[in-house]
């Protein structure tokens, strides 16, 4: 055995220390990675890592990557990090990915196309084995695994992980329905979102079996990309500005929720006494509302643990390319949503009565 050198100074190398030991390099760094199968004496391992641990050494993350074409990080892209939905599905998803070993990196690009294709490239250039988006119109497929939560296209090599929306619709308006309410207002999700157009014509489909006539007048349109309750407050607003005819609002998701019914309560509205108000998402906030709300449950954190199992699966050979994951939703019924009172249905048919009138000139005196 050779004698020990000194260790020069700055950052510690394998070949310094491996020279410091008077070992090879490649002893050193089977010990050092824990490479099983090799048959070297408990007395050098000792030696080895305890000369590491003086000097501080760490293995370079990056060669240990190159050789075993590993780097064990999932990339992630999502809309934006500071809304409910997205964070809890982005929770689920980094925890499974904790309890199986994995790092990941997040990317958010606020639904420009732009950034989606820039940064999903990003993420494959740093050596990402698989990427899984949140709410993010995918247009192609990419050379890894890739699993989409709330994705709706049908794309090469991307397994979609969707709600069942048309359960989630026939939940929404049976619950409405059961409860007395017929003019009810719809509240449609930004074009942008992924969401937004299964959800709408699920609620058209479900709302002609049941038979409640969605009324033109009684449909506003989401547009804006923030994710606060400032999201639904003004196109409620808007609404109330020219009918109160209806008696139960249908929002896209429960931050629009909460901020309709601060609407309607800012208009002298009770919520649920004159509007019933649902959401959908079931985020944190949503029991802790005033009045509590009732919504539509999405297993948000489920759905990452699935996401990220599916692309785990799939780098580990363990399960076969799935084109779909379909999961269920729940509802969950609290105090936003309550039995027309008759002072309410009587109300709005005078209104719906007055409006007649005056559009064809004759009135009730």
């Amino acid at each position: 055995m050779s004698p020990k050198r000194p260790i020069p100074d700055g950052p510690i190398s394998l070949k310094k220390l491996a020279a410091h030991l008077g070992l090879d390099s490649t002893t050193v760094s089977v010990v050092l990675n824990e490479v099983p199968g090799r048959s070297i004496p408990q007395v050098t391992r000792d030696r080895i890592k305890a000369a590491a641990a003086k000097f501080n050494y760490r293995p370079s993350f990056l060669a240990r990557s190159l050789r075993s074409r590993k780097t064990l990080t999932i990339g992630i892209l999502a809309p934006e990090l500071g809304d409910g939905y997205h964070t809890q599905v982005l929770g689920g998803i980094g925890d499974h990915l904790m309890e199986a070993g994995y790092f990941y990196f997040t990317a958010h690009h606020r639904h420009r196309k732009d950034l989606v294709e820039e940064y999903s490239q990003m993420l494959l250039a740093r050596g990402v084995e698989a990427l899984i988006s949140i709410d993010t119109n995918l247009e192609h497929g990419y050379p890894v695994p890739v699993a989409s939560v709330a994705g709706h296209q049908s794309v090469a090599g991307v397994t979609n992980i969707v709600l069942d929306h048309r359960f989630a619709a026939e939940l929404t308006l049976t619950h409405l329905y059961s409860l007395g309410h017929r003019r009810i207002a719809f509240m449609r999700g930004q074009p942008f979102s992924s969401d937004s157009d299964e959800r709408w014509h699920s609620l058209v489909q479900a709302a002609r079996e049941i038979g409640i006539t969605i009324h033109p007048e009684l449909v506003v349109q989401l547009s804006r990309d923030i994710w606060t309750p400032e999201l639904g407050y003004p196109v409620i607003q808007q609404l109330l500005a020219s009918t109160r005819d209806f008696t139960a609002v249908i929002s896209f998701n429960d931050i629009s929720a909460i901020g309709a019914i601060c609407a309607l309560q800012d208009f002298g509205m009770r919520v649920p006494e004159d509007v019933s108000v649902i959401g959908f998402d079931d985020i944190s906030a949503a029991a802790f509302n005033s009045p509590k709300l009732t919504t539509i449950r999405q297993p948000l954190s489920n759905m990452g643990r699935i996401a990220a199992q599916c692309v785990l699966n799939q780098i580990h050979q363990s399960e076969g390319f799935r084109k779909q994951i379909t999961v269920e939703p729940e509802l969950i019924v609290r105090e936003s949503t309550g039995m027309v009172a008759p002072a309410t249905a009587g109300r709005n048919r005078r209104t719906r009565t007055a409006n007649a009138n005056s559009r064809t000139g004759h009135s009730d005196s």
